[in-house]
């Protein structure tokens, strides 16, 4: 955790993530942006065979890794996958055994793991966008993702 004097010397990181796959599964990307003050940092690759959901997951741990130091982190996203499987299903599947209500394998569960592991450095808040709806942020990591697909083809 991190405690009240940390928190005051923290940087505010806002980052925008999103994944793409061509197929799911198929070849698929992901692509992030950090912003910090007036710094912006783009980020993107991609995998040969993968799912969409794998991209979205993943853009947002390379994202947050690339962090070198603990941040207040804005971390905006149009996947409610990952929003809502990091903010409340996650408390019940690790529970559960990581199962899922219908007591099923929970899954991409490495990848929960290491993105909760990647939160726990930082104070996040979390925020959904419309995909595809003009939110600019949004828009280029989208960009960046489809770049990361690009590159896999």
């Amino acid at each position: 955790m991190i405690d009240l004097q940390m928190q005051k010397m923290m940087k505010e990181v806002k980052i925008y993530t999103d994944g793409a796959c061509k197929g799911n599964p198929g070849p698929g990307g992901w692509g992030a942006i950090l912003f910090y003050g007036d710094h912006e940092k783009e980020m993107y690759g991609g995998e040969s065979q993968t799912t969409n959901n794998i991209m979205e997951l993943t853009a947002v741990i390379k994202a947050l890794a690339a962090l070198k130091t603990s941040c207040h982190v804005t971390l905006v996203t149009d996947s409610s996958y990952v929003k809502n499987g990091i903010t409340k299903w996650i408390h019940s599947w690790k529970m559960n055994g990581w199962k899922t209500s219908n007591k099923k394998q929970v899954k991409n569960q490495q990848l929960w793991m290491q993105l909760e592991k990647e939160t726990l450095r930082h104070q996040m808040s979390w925020k959904w966008v419309k995909g595809h709806a003009g939110d600019p942020g949004n828009e280029r990591a989208d960009d960046l993702a489809n770049l990361g697909v690009e590159q896999e083809l």
